[in-house]
Formats: structure tokens, C-alpha cells, sequence
């Protein structure tokens, strides 16, 4: 049997025991709340995994991966800015999360967010929410798209646009039948198919490197810049560059699907050990793919793209068997992300946008009618405007934490903004995110405008700092300037 015949059997059973598992949690959906919130009844396991696996996905095994790979030691720094956004979100934001939206019914992120605002201006929040939240995660959806395309056809002999249509299909599949349940318990699989995955591949091509010293003294024969610990920068291009890569953490606190999960879980013990779980999986997972792209770059100076390394490692050095489930957990990091996402974006426009008045329709219809529009245009974008996993990804998740991150910040910790600063700030944040981002992809020096140079030089600085911290700041300034404490 070759490897690409155990590709094949895994992927297959893969597939199949993925939507085995919605079959079951459909069983369990009775109303909209179980279809969007599992009910409120998540377990420390179940939590703490699946919020793991969603939020890392493919842009760690693949995008991290290559990262590192790319840029060096410097690339290392991105990690204490992710732990520390864990560390926040679960222990000093969770806990008054949670407690709020069950006491008061609350089913979505833009609930919360929208609280105590009066019922007429509530719904222009929730219509801003709904339409920030599905654009960004078109953009994110499409970019796991792409990870489960590559992973398909790069082993079997069908084209990139069918391997996309495969891969959207079946994740569709099983989020319509379980909704919540089946994405956190799909979820939570894969979680742990994902750091076996990548333990694996990292400890083979750790020691097919030749261990430590040897590492460390081929990488230092390379750019003296790949193993300088701030690639080589220094003054205030040092402090950006450090701001910008570190500060990817701060998009975590306005993160729908991430806030979801903390709405679902039980009680304040399952809260607390879902942390420990969750955070002893994301160092595992994070060191793991830092030693892997440190690794293979002793090994291979060339590939075409960095998010490549993960597939180049896992077939060249593993047997046909465990390269078949290594590719699975690629499949298995895209959907942990994807169902989520379709879940939080779903829930925005049908719940938030209240839908169910408009077409006169029962609630669970409505979520998987819009789940199933918006996995249709994200498979358009991803099959029409192809783009890095790493570069995607960034983007949303930096957009949507400037956006809702400052309003989030400021309730748990007693302040009430007024509506326009809630809108002024989801603007202010939003906005920021998307003109740096289209600057950074402009280089300086193509236009003659000062104020378009201006722009396309902060939007290109190391780190892009203009890109992923400053707008969380911007937002931030706007909502606790015009905030009342409680």
C-alpha cells in the first residue's frame, strides 16, 4: 500500500467520523440556543480543547510554522503575545462572561456587547456587528479553504477547485446537523489529532537535523539577522516590530467564535480547568511548530512557501501511515477553525439580525440557510483570489479584535460605554485595521500623494504594528474616554 492509498483510507474515515459525530449531536438540538450555544453545557475537556484547536488551526501547523521558518528567532516572539491573550481571556475576562450571559439569556458575542443600550440604537450594534463579523470571516473561512484544497490535492489526483468544493462540502455537512455540539466535540478530536500531529513531525525533523548544536550552528551560517533574537532592528523599528508581534495577542479579546466558547461552558470550575487545559495545549502546539521551522530550515533553505514545510517534513520523513494521519490533522486544524466560524458569523446575521421576524421562518432554519450562504461565498473567494493562509487570517483576526475587543475589555471591568462610543470604536478599530492592511500590501515609493507614502510606509514597517496594535489602540482610547464606570 503507498502513501497515497493511506492518505486516502484516513482521510475517508476522517470524513466519515466527522459527520457520525453531527448525526449524533443532532440529536441534541432542540432549539436555536443548542444550535448556537450547545446549550450552555460544555465540560472542561470539550471547552478547553475545542477553544484551543479554533483558534489555532492551520495558521499555527502551517502559517506559524512557516513563519519561523522565514524570519528566524525573532518570528519566536509572537508566541508570549498568544499565551498572554490566553491568559486574559480566560481568567480575567471568562469568568464575568459567563456569568452575564447566562444570567441573562444571552446567546451570541454581539449580546454582550450590545448590553444596556437602548433597544432602538441596540440593532444598528447588531446590524454593524452582524456585517463586520461575516466580512472578516469570509476572508478567514476562505483562508482554510485553501489549507484543506492544498491538503487534498497535493496527494490525490484532483484538481485544486474540486479538493475546495470537497473540503467546504463536508464541513458544511456536519455543522448544519450538530450546530454547537458538533463543532466543539468535532472540535476537541481534533485538538488532540493536531498536537500528536505536531509533536510528531517536529521531534523527526528535530533529530533528523542532528539535535541542538548542530541546529543552532547550520542556522547561524545562514543571514546573521535569522538568529538575532530582533532580526536585526533596532530604535524605534525594534520597539514596532516588537509591539507588532506581540500585540497579534490583543486580537483574542474580540474574537466572536473565542467568546462563544466561553458563553457555552457549564460553570465556574469547568471555566477554571478548561484554562489549564487549553493553555498547557497552545505552548505544546506553538513550541512544537517553532522547533519544527527551526528545524527544517537547516535542513531545506529553499521551498516555494513556508507554509509548505509542515506537508515537505511530514512526507519525507515520516512512514506512509503516519504521513496519512499527519495530513489529516491539516483537514483537522481547518475545520476546528471553520465550523466556529460559521457558527459565530451565522449566529450574527440570523440571531442578532432577528431574521426569523423578517421571513417568518423558524430560528434553526434560518441559522443554516445563512450557514450555508456564507460557506458558498467564502468558497467563491478562496477559489478567486488565493492568498497566504498566515497573511488572511492576521488580517480578520486583527480587524475584529480592534473592533469588539476594547468594548469587551470595558464592560467585564465595570466601565458602560455610551452607543456612540461602542459604534465609534467598532469603526475606529475596524477601519484602522483595513487602511493599514491595504497600505501594507502597497510598497512606498509608487505614488506621489505625501499622505499615500506616509500610509504605505507605516503599512510595511517589520511587525506591521500600524496593522495590529494600533487600531485595538485607537479603539480602546475611543471607548474609555467616553465610558461611565458602573
Amino acid at each position: 500500500m503507498d502513501q497515497s492509498e493511506v492518505i486516502a483510507i484516513t482521510l475517508i474515515f476522517y470524513q466519515v467520523l466527522l459527520i457520525s459525530i453531527g448525526i449524533w449531536a443532532s440529536k441534541k438540538i432542540k432549539n436555536n440556543t443548542d444550535f448556537l450555544l450547545g446549550g450552555r453545557q460544555l465540560g472542561a475537556w470539550v471547552a478547553g480543547l475545542s477553544y484551543a484547536a479554533s483558534t489555532s488551526s492551520a495558521w499555527v501547523l502551517l502559517g506559524f510554522s512557516g513563519f519561523v521558518f522565514s524570519y528566524g528567532y525573532s518570528a519566536l516572539w509572537m508566541m508570549p503575545g498568544i499565551w498572554i491573550g490566553y491568559i486574559i481571556m480566560w481568567l480575567n475576562l471568562g469568568p464575568t462572561i459567563r456569568i452575564q450571559s447566562s444570567k441573562n439569556k444571552w446567546v451570541t458575542p454581539t449580546d454582550f456587547i450590545s448590553a444596556n443600550v437602548n433597544s432602538s440604537k441596540k440593532k444598528n450594534i447588531a446590524i454593524l456587528a452582524a456585517f463586520l463579523i461575516t466580512f472578516c470571516f469570509i476572508f478567514y473561512i476562505a483562508a482554510q479553504f485553501d489549507a484543506a484544497a492544498n491538503a487534498f490535492s497535493s496527494n490525490f489526483d484532483i484538481s485544486l477547485g474540486s479538493s475546495l468544493l470537497l473540503g467546504a462540502l463536508i464541513i458544511l455537512i456536519y455543522c448544519l446537523l450538530g450546530g454547537f455540539w458538533a463543532a466543539s466535540l468535532t472540535d476537541t478530536m481534533q485538538a488532540i489529532v493536531m498536537v500528536c500531529a505536531a509533536i510528531s513531525v517536529s521531534a523527526v525533523t528535530y533529530i533528523e537535523a542532528g539535535g541542538y548544536e548542530i541546529i543552532i550552528n547550520t542556522l547561524k551560517s545562514y543571514d546573521k539577522n535569522y538568529t538575532d533574537w530582533f532580526g536585526g532592528y533596532t530604535g524605534f523599528i525594534l520597539i514596532g516590530f516588537l509591539a507588532g508581534v506581540i500585540g497579534i495577542g490583543s486580537g483574542t479579546f474580540g474574537q466572536p467564535h473565542l467568546l462563544a466558547r466561553l458563553m457555552a461552558v457549564r460553570g465556574e470550575k469547568e471555566l477554571k480547568t478548561g484554562f489549564k487545559i487549553a493553555f498547557f495545549w497552545v505552548i505544546i502546539i506553538y513550541c512544537a511548530m517553532a522547533i519544527l521551522g527551526l528545524s527544517a530550515k537547516s535542513l531545506v533553505t529553499e521551498v516555494n512557501s513556508g507554509e509548505q514545510i509542515f506537508y515537505i517534513m511530514a512526507e519525507n520523513l515520516l512512514p506512509p501511515i503516519l504521513a496519512g494521519i499527519v495530513i489529516a490533522s491539516i483537514l483537522s486544524a481547518v475545520m476546528s477553525t471553520v465550523d466556529s466560524l460559521l457558527l459565530a458569523s451565522s449566529s450574527a446575521i440570523s440571531h442578532d439580525l432577528q431574521l426569523y421576524k423578517f421571513f417568518k421562518l423558524d430560528k434553526l432554519i434560518i441559522s443554516r440557510i445563512v450557514m450555508t450562504a456564507i460557506v458558498f461565498l467564502s468558497t467563491i473567494l478562496a477559489w478567486m483570489i488565493p492568498d497566504s493562509i498566515f497573511n488572511r487570517v492576521l488580517f480578520a483576526w486583527s480587524a475584529l479584535g480592534a473592533a469588539f475587543g476594547a468594548i469587551v475589555i470595558a464592560r467585564v471591568f465595570g466601565f458602560e460605554p455610551s452607543y456612540k462610543a461602542r459604534i465609534w470604536s467598532i469603526l475606529t478599530g475596524f477601519l484602522s485595521t483595513v487602511i493599514f492592511y491595504t497600505f501594507g500590501n502597497i510598497k512606498p515609493g509608487t505614488g506621489n500623494n505625501s499622505i499615500y507614502e506616509s500610509l504605505a510606509y507605516l503599512g510595511n514597517l517589520p511587525g506591521d504594528p500600524f496593522e495590529r496594535l494600533v487600531p485595538f489602540i485607537l479603539s480602546c482610547s475611543v471607548i474609555f474616554l467616553f465610558s461611565r464606570k458602573k
